[in-house]
């Protein structure tokens, strides 16, 4: 009897302790949902546009927001609160109730709050952690001075913490850790600054500046450290709505790694989109897939606007994109993949 005693006292530990693993494993490690959700703004609208990329009837939805003029945005599905640079305001603006308003069919976002209006004609902004960079290109309102600027955000507005100036035109921008990848507009190069929010005011001398060889002018930029990928737009002429395009370079930290300071990074090493089928003529704005491997882009000349989903080029060559939809003044778009 006693030797069955312990016998069963032991099985029930054995059952007591093994359920309990099972109950905190289950509590504490939730398989997460995967969500893929693109986000694009406009410069003549005053909406930005929603599509749920997993939806078995993805459509577009329209919101309006208080910008006509927009450039540049990202959103926190877990906040559900969507950061857009305001070009009609010159501030960023916080908007919240996107995922009420797509699920009632409401129009408006509300706006939360914004920043001060310390910038003049944004093109893009990165979002790392509580940190939100705005990119200000040159114009006659801004007194011809191109800048990088650092916010933080709280729960109540956004804080300017730093101000710097890069000595040439800014488009688009890339943020991974802390590391920067910025455009020079009106050229093929990029740079990368290292370290880049331990920079103090002033001006912002970049670690390292390269060339695309082949690329007139870029605007689009985005980097999957996931596949190691970077993605660039061409948009060539500013004039012409045919004869902008699509860089890829795989293998990128690898290659930029050995390329030199004012070096080139050679044709052979990228991937390219263009030709006629691709109706890439000023792409402004990237996004790249790493699940999928698709390409969205805000073409934002041929046909007054549109967005465009591509393949991920294995050559280069001219390639008909396999999706379009017209977005009036589509000015950038944003990816959010989990």
């Amino acid at each position: 009897m006693k030797k069955l005693f312990y016998s069963l006292t032991l099985l029930s530990i054995i059952l007591s302790s093994c359920s309990n693993d099972d109950d905190d494993t289950m509590m504490s490690n939730p398989t997460p949902t995967p969500e893929a959700k693109l986000i694009t703004t406009s410069n003549t609208t005053g909406k930005v546009s929603y599509l749920d990329l997993l939806s078995s009837t993805a459509t577009a939805k329209s919101l309006t927001i208080q910008s006509m003029d927009a450039d540049g945005s990202y959103y926190n599905s877990e906040t559900d609160e969507l950061i857009i640079a305001s070009r009609t305001n010159n501030r960023l603006e916080l908007y919240t109730g996107l995922k009420n308003a797509v699920s009632t069919n409401m129009d408006n976002l509300m706006l939360k709050y914004s920043s001060t209006s310390d910038f003049n004609n944004a093109r893009e902004i990165a979002v790392m952690g509580d940190k939100v960079i705005v990119t200000q290109d040159q114009n006659a309102a801004n007194s011809n001075v191109n800048k990088l600027l650092v916010y933080q955000k709280t729960a109540t507005g956004f804080t300017l913490l730093n101000t710097y100036t890069t000595g040439f035109k800014v488009w688009g921008i890339h943020i991974e850790g802390t590391k920067l990848y910025a455009i020079v507009d009106l050229t093929s190069d990029l740079v990368v600054y290292d370290n880049f929010f331990s920079n103090p005011n002033g001006a912002l001398t970049p670690t390292k500046r390269v060339t695309i060889e082949g690329l007139v002018r870029t605007h689009g930029i985005t980097y999957s450290s996931t596949k190691d990928r970077m993605v660039l737009t061409d948009v060539g002429s500013a004039t012409s709505d045919t004869d902008g395009g699509i860089v890829v370079i795989n293998n990128f930290s690898v290659i930029i790694a050995g390329t030199p300071n004012n070096g080139t990074i050679a044709m052979n090493s990228q991937k390219r989109i263009f030709g006629a089928n691709s109706t890439l003529g000023n792409p402004v704005d990237c996004a790249y897939d790493s699940v999928t491997d698709k390409i969205y882009v805000a073409e934002r000349l041929n046909g007054g606007g549109k967005i465009l989903t591509f393949n991920l080029p294995t050559v280069s060559a001219d390639a008909t994109p396999i999706n379009t939809r017209m977005e009036p003044g589509a000015t950038s778009v944003y990816l959010l993949r989990k």
